[in-house]
């Protein structure tokens, strides 16, 4: 079964432009133009991945990205921002957005196809693993795409993106392992990542945020001074 992929740009032109282009590539392709559609045809469509305008008229990506996350569908959608060159980038994949990815404009159509298929690959590495990861105070279920933090007193449901769900399965997965940015690139982005590393740290904020009871005192998700970070938990 084909993927579907949803592209929102309210140029119709660049729209259609990247419809033809992934469509040759083998991917099912629906358009809009503008945030309110978007947020309806991700409701109706159930896409497995939204290519995002950041330049959207009335409501920009940014909000489309946020609304998009609060729709709590399954499958969560990745999200592919586009940007123009020289917006700043960690407001695109920023705590409040939830976006998985960006492309600069102008872009290569190769380029861009390279990174859809990055993103869509960590959905088949995760078949190839256990299907539930346990620590003392968290658990990954995979065929459920659960996330959960046992407390003292209660178990919470963390509220995590695609790509946050796979960077904590990642942590859970080798506790007290020593990631340095290079390899987590390498495991949620695949060698077909062509950006800069602080993308790494934008979304390890953010999911310190969800995860930590002091975000600003981790106690789960460490630094580790010029290598990357780790996950301690027993």
């Amino acid at each position: 079964m084909k993927e579907t992929i949803l592209i929102v740009d309210d140029e119709a032109e660049i729209a259609h432009f990247i419809q033809q282009f992934l469509e040759k590539e083998g991917f099912n392709c629906h358009t809009c133009f503008d945030g309110m559609a978007a947020i309806r045809y991700c409701q109706e469509l159930k896409p497995i991945l939204v290519i995002l305008d950041w330049a959207l008229p009335e409501m920009d990506g940014l909000e489309v990205c946020t609304r998009i996350r609060k729709l709590a569908q399954s499958p969560d959608p990745y999200i592919l921002m586009l940007t123009a060159k020289g917006e700043d980038i960690d407001r695109v994949i920023g705590l409040s957005t939830g976006a998985d990815d960006y492309v600069v404009k102008p872009f290569s159509p190769m380029v861009l196809v390279a990174r859809i298929r990055a993103l869509l690959r960590r959905s088949l590495r995760e078949e190839e693993r256990p299907k539930i990861y346990k620590t003392e105070h968290f658990t990954i279920d995979l065929n459920q795409h659960l996330a959960q933090r046992h407390l003292e007193t209660q178990t919470e449901t963390l509220d995590l993106t695609a790509l946050e769900f796979e960077l904590l399965a990642t942590f859970l997965s080798h506790p007290g392992r020593a990631w340095s940015r290079t390899q987590l690139i390498e495991k949620l982005w695949g060698d077909d990542f062509f950006g800069d590393e602080r993308v790494v740290d934008t979304h390890i904020a953010r999911l310190r945020k969800k995860v930590e009871l002091k975000p600003n005192q981790p106690s789960f998700i460490k630094t580790v001074v010029g290598l990357g970070y780790k996950f301690e938990d027993s």
